[in-house]
């Protein structure tokens, strides 16, 4: 089975390229993982999985080519039988390939991809042109079926899965969550904000500033999660807003995270502010399943990641005056209604949000195309 993506640098794709190769290890299966390469990519070496290094990320029609030359022979040198594809530049070389050799073409939708003109549409198509196309949300499955010419009966949909094993309340030390408020410098009894998210315009960082200041609170700290990956320019633009609205004591912008079950611990409540929809959200799950209330936009896959008034406030996107309300309800909980929703959050993230059952589905649409006359 030949995973193609364009890197191993960070994201739920990578993460899921990841624990569906070591799934098939597992499974006695040889999973083969093609990217540009990166930092996670040292987690396939340590399991002993091969990872070819190609220049997938290369949007370069000549570039995309080569690529696909160099897969055909990977594919009959080593027997594919499944060539998997996660993003379009390699998709595009995938297909060629598998056509090439007769290997069985499939693919995992991942966002919503936006098209303006036909030829960027045409450029977005080789995602649903998969023998099976695996959708990782309702949403991301009727964003679809609106936009390409695809028979519903290829589409799965197999929502991303979170290792329960890492988050988990249980799974955290109390060292742990101490060395992180060491780190972050977070006072004893002072309610935490989180909002967790690269630092980029759609993720609504802005709008969270925003919030804070008509809410008008000195009590409580927010915490900005993420990196800014090379996008300075907005993160000045966020730190001159925590100044002009006097919030320099308020909100703080911290760089990437790399102990997020303990930062979620360490928060009163998860905010997704994001402006666009989210084809799934990964972070509002992985801080339910930390028995933490959220906060979401109603925009994207939210109505299947969280139970309205059980778990989460859900507010219109861009609308600082909604989530400055919430945050003001979720900040004023009782002891009772924070752990009852607390509970709630992690029996609905484990009953359907984890990695085993995600590699599980995934592994069973591999089994799909591996049948005798299926198609």
């Amino acid at each position: 089975m030949l995973q193609v993506l364009p890197e191993l640098v960070t994201g739920g794709a990578e993460r899921g390229c990841i624990d569906v190769a070591l799934a098939l290890a597992a499974a006695g299966a040889v999973p083969l993982v093609a990217s540009q390469g990166g930092p996670m990519a040292r987690e396939l070496d340590r399991a002993g999985i091969t990872h070819l290094t190609l220049p997938l990320k290369s949007k370069n029609p000549w570039r995309m080519h080569r690529n696909a030359k160099a897969l055909e022979r990977i594919i009959r040198e080593r027997g594919v039988d499944i060539v998997h594809a996660r993003s379009r530049a390699p998709a595009w070389s995938g297909w060629l390939a598998a056509r090439a050799t007769g290997a069985r073409f499939m693919t995992t939708f991942h966002a919503p991809y936006n098209f303006s003109n036909p030829l960027k549409r045409h450029y977005n198509s080789v995602m649903a042109r998969g023998e099976r196309v695996i959708a990782i949300s309702d949403f991301i499955r009727d964003h679809i079926l609106s936009s390409y010419d695809t028979d519903p009966a290829r589409i799965r949909v197999i929502h991303r899965g979170i290792d329960s094993a890492v988050f988990a309340p249980d799974r955290v030390s109390p060292a742990r969550i101490a060395t992180l408020a060491n780190r972050w410098r977070l006072d004893d009894g002072r309610p935490v904000v989180l909002l967790p998210g690269r630092l980029t315009r759609w993720k609504g960082q802005s709008v969270m500033i925003e919030a804070l200041a008509r809410l008008g609170r000195r009590d409580l700290l927010c915490l900005l999660v993420g990196s800014d990956q090379g996008r300075t320019g907005y993160r000045e633009e966020l730190e001159r807003m925590i100044t002009t609205r006097g919030l320099g004591g308020v909100v703080r912008i911290t760089d990437h995270c790399d102990d997020m079950a303990a930062a979620y611990l360490l928060s009163t409540v998860v905010v997704s502010a994001s402006r666009e929809p989210e084809a799934f959200g990964r972070v509002i799950a992985e801080a339910q399943a930390m028995g933490r209330p959220v906060i979401v936009t109603s925009t994207g896959a939210y109505r299947e990641t969280v139970l309205e008034g059980e778990t989460a406030w859900v507010v219109p996107p861009d609308d600082p005056t909604s989530l400055a309300a919430a945050v003001e309800q979720a900040l004023n909980l009782t002891e009772e209604r924070r752990a009852g929703m607390g509970d709630r959050a992690i029996d609905f993230v484990n009953g359907r949000f984890t990695r085993e059952r995600m590699c599980a589905d995934t592994l069973g649409v591999y089994e799909e195309l591996l049948t005798p006359g299926i198609r």
